[in-house]
């Protein structure tokens, strides 16, 4: 929030927290060449609009490298089995929701994978990734988190 601030702007940076979603609201909507869907695709040419900062930022190893936090968080929130932000151009400025539906996605998600071992013991890793629609990483961390549960 702090490198993509629009910091010309006199509204607040905001976080809500919600029951089942957080808020984050920055001021400062997309440029307006670049749309939600040319965002979420990877479809556009990242622009900072706080060089310095974002530069700042890079140098510390607090950003990897400009115009991919997105796909970043996309792959973050499928490796989990989360349910994918939702991106937002709003009044002044832009905001991310995120849900917090994961203790329910990942007992689900628990679930298949238990049916699917117990209905093939030789499935793989790759197949139940294949089967369930998540990554092979999402996979393993549900089978570890199963067998700290069973210990």
């Amino acid at each position: 929030m702090i490198v993509h601030r629009d910091y010309t702007h006199y509204g607040d940076s905001s976080v809500k927290i919600f029951n089942d979603h957080i808020e984050f609201f920055n001021p400062g909507r997309l440029p307006g060449d670049i749309s939600i869907a040319n965002l979420l695709s990877g479809q556009y040419i990242s622009q900072a609009r706080n060089k310095k900062i974002a530069a700042t930022f890079k140098e510390a190893q607090l950003i990897e490298k400009y115009g991919s936090g997105i796909k970043r968080i996309q792959e973050a929130f499928a490796d989990y089995g989360l349910k994918s932000p939702l991106f937002e151009n709003m009044q002044h400025g832009f905001q991310v929701t995120v849900y917090s539906a994961a203790k329910l996605t990942s007992e689900k998600t628990s679930e298949k994978i238990l049916l699917m071992v117990t209905q093939n013991p030789t499935i793989t890793i790759a197949e139940l990734a294949a089967n369930i629609g998540i990554s092979n990483r999402s996979i393993e961390r549900n089978i570890a988190s199963y067998r700290k549960r069973k210990n």
